[in-house]
């Protein structure tokens, strides 16, 4: 029996038990995946501080995100595909992260549509949402999540237009997959996928197919979404899909002062230094590297989060040591579900939330709220 302690662990269960077009989609980048590795990479060269003889009862990570109380500052952030990394994943990911006490944020290229994780999983999760051409559709979206009682909408900026990931073209990727060859063969070695896949019908993306006119199918789905994502994105949307929302707003996809500036000027509860987790802009700067930077010029009008490369709960502790309200995980959960299903998300959740507990303990605090850059040694993290 293997033995989990960490989220690599996890990752090599995943990509064992996942099929390849799936676990490749979740874990990759877009053309050299230069930015991918640099959002893991830029956190280790950050050094804390030990500090000792220091009463460690007591400790606490619970502290709040967009007003909602969360057991440690982190939430599943949005994964298209989730439920093609294990059958119904998008409802088990949202249980799991709702016993935890931690948010979970569902994306519009779910598997489970916003109504079946609701009826399975309980209201309160998070929807993520992308901007389309049909704004009649966008419009009937927004009242989906309301219905459901999101907690808050997540708003990505960064997918106007689509990234090139050269796994996936390799590998012909598409829900349900392709039945090639390869593919067979390689899910053929898959029998646990194979048999959870067989005991479900949720095996589209469901909240578009049945919702669009026209698309009624994988096949008409994949026309239409290829000119579907809106290169026309602006300010002026933003505004109107929170008049439209009317709840908590969040806007993921920041890594500029600039952007930030307009982001908080735009009444947003929230923003996201996020770089799509390496897969738009091959070349950009991570998502750690960029934080202190927008904490400085917008960190006292709106709250700042962060997303990409968090593997561990020091990631967590540094990036809030580093002015970050809350942070988000993809990959990291992702291979919970691939590799264990309901039962990974939360063992990559407890690894996590034990991580950054003894961490910070060893840097002397016993409270996530007082943490500060103080934890860390000048001259090995990223400054404004």
């Amino acid at each position: 029996m293997t033995v989990i302690t960490c989220i690599e662990d996890l990752r090599r269960l995943a990509q064992r038990r996942v099929p390849r077009m799936f676990y490749d989609y979740a874990d990759s980048g877009s053309w050299t995946e230069s930015t991918y590795r640099a959002n893991e990479s830029d956190f280790q060269p950050i050094k804390l501080r030990q500090r000792v003889a220091v009463n460690m009862e007591g400790r606490s990570t619970r502290t709040t995100m967009v007003g909602q109380p969360v057991a440690m500052p982190v939430a599943l952030a949005p994964t298209g595909l989730t439920g093609m990394q294990h059958a119904d994943g998008e409802i088990l990911a949202a249980r799991a992260a709702r016993a935890f006490g931690v948010p979970f944020t569902l994306s519009t290229m779910s598997i489970c549509s916003i109504e079946d994780v609701a009826r399975h999983a309980g209201e309160g999760f998070w929807f993520q949402l992308y901007v389309m051409r049909d704004r009649d559709f966008i419009e009937r979206l927004i009242d989906r999540a309301k219905a459901a009682n999101c907690g808050a909408l997540v708003l990505t900026l960064d997918l106007q237009i689509l990234g090139q990931r050269h796994k996936d073209l390799k590998n012909g990727l598409s829900a349900p997959p392709k039945l090639t060859l390869p593919n067979i063969v390689n899910m053929m070695t898959k029998p646990r996928w194979c048999l959870g896949m067989l005991g479900t019908p949720r095996r589209q993306f469901g909240n578009i197919v049945g919702h669009v006119k026209g698309v009624a199918d994988m096949g008409s789905l994949s026309a239409w979404t290829a000119q579907q994502f809106d290169p026309r994105l602006n300010w002026g949307d933003v505004e109107w899909i929170k008049k439209r929302w009317g709840g908590k707003l969040i806007l993921k996809g920041i890594m500029d002062v600039e952007d930030a500036k307009l982001a908080a000027d735009s009444g947003a509860d929230a923003l996201i230094v996020s770089n799509h987790g390496g897969r738009q802009l091959d070349g950009a700067e991570s998502s750690i590297r960029a934080l202190p930077r927008i904490v400085e010029a917008v960190g006292h009008r709106i709250e700042v989060h962060l997303d990409g490369g968090i593997r561990s709960g020091q990631d967590v502790l540094k990036a809030r040591a580093l002015g970050a309200r809350g942070t988000y995980i993809g990959r990291a959960f992702l291979y919970g579900l691939g590799a264990m299903g309901e039962a990974g998300v939360t063992k990559v959740l407890e690894i996590l939330h034990k991580e950054l507990d003894i961490t910070m303990a060893f840097t002397g605090h016993t409270n996530i709220e007082t943490v500060d850059r103080s934890i860390l040694i000048p001259g090995t993290y990223p400054v404004a």
